[in-house]
């Protein structure tokens, strides 16, 4: 493997470098990396480089129960933590995070907790992987095509080959994209519009897939997810 490679992802938790081997072999990865490495020395990108990977720190292959697809990272500052439409507490909550917040509270019925870091989700087996890991400050989108987005893909084809019972909600024209590697006979699949404002009326409110989810993982002997 490349050297940067070697230096990027060795960053992976020990479970998720086993579970991506093979894909780490791959061609793209070292440029990936370079690229990685030299965006990080030469310009402000989000989220900090500690919390590159804090989607695959928070949940293990085995405990995943719940793939939440994004995007992009947050591209303001202060923003990005490295789960995808999660944000520090204290930062002003994004439009489609406060979106999705209300989701969960018309959808379970219950009060939520104000904190907007969703690491608390992502412990209980919530996987909130942005599809495109980092982002140059103030530039959205600048670093698709870089080759995170066939990085991000294999993990979502990792996770639909070699595990069972996952629940994939896909949001947005975007993330239905993925729809095509996942198995849908061993896993269930969600699909709405993004939450943003622009469409979030157009049927991701009342989408219920925070109880669709749970209702699936409790079928297949596995605990749901306290969304609050």
């Amino acid at each position: 493997m490349h050297t940067a490679a070697l230096s990027l992802f060795s960053e992976l938790p020990e479970s998720w470098k086993e579970l991506l081997s093979d894909s780490l072999e791959q061609p793209y990865v070292g440029a990936l990396s370079t690229f990685v490495e030299h965006a990080y020395r030469d310009e402000i990108v989000y989220p900090p480089r500690p919390l590159l990977f804090s989607a695959f720190n928070h949940c293990s292959p085995a405990n995943v129960k719940v793939v939440i697809l994004g995007q992009d990272p947050y591209h303001g500052a202060g923003e990005a933590n490295g789960l995808c439409f999660s944000v520090h507490n204290g930062v002003k909550m994004p439009p489609s995070l406060r979106n999705i917040f209300k989701e969960v509270a018309s959808d379970t019925e219950q009060m939520l907790f104000p904190d907007t870091d969703l690491s608390r989700w992502a412990k209980q087996g919530v996987f909130l992987l942005n599809s495109t890991l980092t982002v140059r400050k103030d530039r959205a989108a600048s670093h698709q095509g870089k080759g995170w987005e066939q990085f991000t893909d294999e993990v979502i084809r990792k996770l639909s080959n070699q595990y069972k019972d996952i629940v994939f909600m896909l949001w947005g024209k975007y993330a239905w994209q993925k729809e095509h590697i996942i198995d849908a006979n061993s896993h269930l699949i969600l699909k709405a519009v993004h939450p943003s404002p622009l469409s979030a009326y157009r049927g991701f409110f009342g989408s219920n897939h925070f109880t669709q989810a749970n209702s699936y993982l409790e079928c297949h002997g596995r605990d749901g997810i306290d969304w609050r």
